[in-house]
This record gives structure tokens, sequence and C-alpha cells, in this order.
């Protein structure tokens, strides 16, 4: 699935006259861009979540033969549902083309979602074998890199809360010296307080009064999953021996079709969020780390500009293989 239905505000004024996945870097939509990537890797049947200009990708896509693909549409008319609300309303995509495989069961073949107006070189090979091998309800590929949405994993590379605050970070970089972009100034960077969603914080008895560090705020479930000592594991399937992990999501997962009927939420919501409450059940959301990959989220003028810039220096190809 294509997440494309969003207004693509920071894309101004380009996106006042089209939608997002038709504004272009080097003659190229995003769209055609992202359905190059996925047909490159074996995926031929996709649904794409529109709103703002729908039509327009409708059209766009019947003038292009929908690039020899098999696409649905999801149109999301009156009332943009976010990325949990568009995946829900488009689940049943991926439920009718589990009942009609001939192997279909409970584990039937994950898919991928995918945001429009990000630019990667990720190998989807690759997530899909971490995926399959650690039989994983949500696989979310991440980086360690300056972001204001950053996520906390655990040892184990298991989503375990999410991080809030400003600052400089307070992570060490990633080791990899693969081509990778520097944060942009309008992505500012944070330290990790280390604040745990009340949906995924260990049940216990009640918190004494939060403890402040300098300019982070450690929650009382924060301190018992950073925790070193053995003690302070307990049986909870977010407990750790090491502080949590912060890494930045880069908009890709894959996903296992039997999360479907565990989005409980209704109307308007977030993957992230729904993910958050999946894991502090003991769901398997898991990490794959993608710090060797190039990749870019093109919610600006000046993000554009920037990879089209990357492209002409080789540190990306549209045309992948």
């Amino acid at each position: 699935m294509i997440l494309a239905a969003g207004l693509g505000t920071r894309l101004r004024p380009l996106t006042d006259t089209r939608p997002k996945a038709l504004v272009e870097i080097n003659g190229r939509t995003l769209l055609e861009i992202t359905l190059a990537r996925l047909r490159s890797f074996g995926i031929n049947e996709v649904i794409i979540n529109v709103h703002h200009f729908a039509d327009a990708v409708v059209d766009y896509l019947k003038s292009s033969n929908n690039f020899g693909m098999h696409i649905e549409i999801s149109r999301e008319e009156d009332l943009l549902l976010d990325t949990g609300g568009g995946l829900k309303k488009a689940s049943w995509f991926f439920l009718e083309n589990a009942r009609h495989s001939p192997l279909a069961t409970r584990h039937s073949e994950p898919f991928l979602l995918h945001n429009v107006d990000v630019l990667s070189n990720i190998d989807f090979h690759r997530m899909l074998q971490f995926h399959n091998e650690r039989d994983a309800l949500a696989t979310l590929a991440v980086q360690s890199r300056a972001s204001s949405r950053l996520l906390l994993f655990n040892d184990q590379l298991q989503l375990v809360g999410r991080a809030s605050g400003t600052g400089t970070p307070a992570y060490a970089p990633a080791t990899s010296a693969a081509p990778n972009p520097s944060p942009t100034a309008s992505e500012p960077a944070e330290i990790p307080s280390f604040v745990i969603p009340n949906e995924v914080r260990d049940p216990g008895p009640v918190s004494p009064p939060l403890e402040t560090k300098g300019n982070t705020v450690i929650s009382n479930e924060a301190r018992n999953l950073t925790s070193h000592s053995e003690s302070s594991s307990s049986h909870s399937p977010l407990a750790t021996r090491h502080s949590p992990l912060p890494l930045a999501f880069s908009g890709i997962h894959i996903i296992s079709p039997r999360l479907l009927p565990m989005l409980t939420e209704t109307g308007v919501f977030s993957i992230v969020d729904a993910c958050l409450r999946l894991a502090a059940r003991g769901e398997k959301i898991l990490a794959f780390r993608a710090d060797e990959y190039y990749w870019r989220d093109l919610g600006r003028p000046s993000d554009l500009s920037q990879a089209s810039r990357d492209l002409h220096q080789g540190a990306f190809c549209l045309d992948p293989g």
C-alpha cells in the first residue's frame, strides 16, 4: 500500500494545484518513483489511498496504464484518515487477496506499507527476510539520525515507546559510511526523554513523581526500562536491561495481515500509535536497522532540491536494479 492521501501542506505552493504524489523530481513523479521501486522487488499488486486532488491521481494512473501493475484506489472522500485509519479502510484489499490465495493461512504473506513522500534505496528483500525470520507482526524501517519523532526500541529491537523533548541528540550516530542525508533544519533533533505512552506502560502500582535529570524527564516506567541491574528486569514484554534505543522511523513498514483485525481504533488514527498499543500487549513490533541506506523525507520543496542534487551526485538511483 502506498500512503498518498495527505494534503502535502509542507510542499506548498507545489501542492496548491496537485497532490503530493504527483510532485516531481527530475521529471518523474513521487508516485512513479515509488511504484518503480515496488515493481523492482516483484510487487505488482498495490492499493493507493487518495484524498487531496484524488481524481488527478486516478487520471494519472489511467493515462500511464497503471505502469503495468494491478492498482486499486482507496478514496478518503470526506475525511483524511491518517496512516492507521487509511490502512484500516483499505484492509479489504489484503484480506481479499489472502482469501483467494490457495495457500492462505493465518500467517499469510506480509505486505509493504510505504509513504509516497519518502525516497530511499532500502532493500525490501532483506527487510522482508528479517520480518519473516522473526515472525514479526510489523517491522519498521528505522535509522539512527536526528528526528523530531524518535521511537524507542529495546535490545531485541522490539518497540517499547516514543521519545520526546528537544535539544542535541543524546545517542551515538550510525557507524555506516554509506551515503545518508544530513538532518534538515526543518526537522529538529531531540534528546530522548523516554516518555512512555500510557498504553505502553507496564501495569503496576501508582508511579511516584517524575524524576528530572537536566533537560530530561524520565518516568518511573522508563527508569525500570533503563536500569542495568538484573533485578529491575520484569516479565513485561517491554522489559530490557539496557537503555531504550532511540531511532527515527522512515515511513516504510512490512506488516503481517494478522495485524489488520487487531486495529481496534476507529476513524482517524496513526499506524504508529496502533503499533505502540500492540507492542504493549506483547506483540512483536520490530525495528529493521536501515542505517546503511539512502533515505530522505520529501516534505518540503528544499528536500526535493536536495534529492535532485543527491541524484546528480550518485547518492541514489531512480532506476532500481
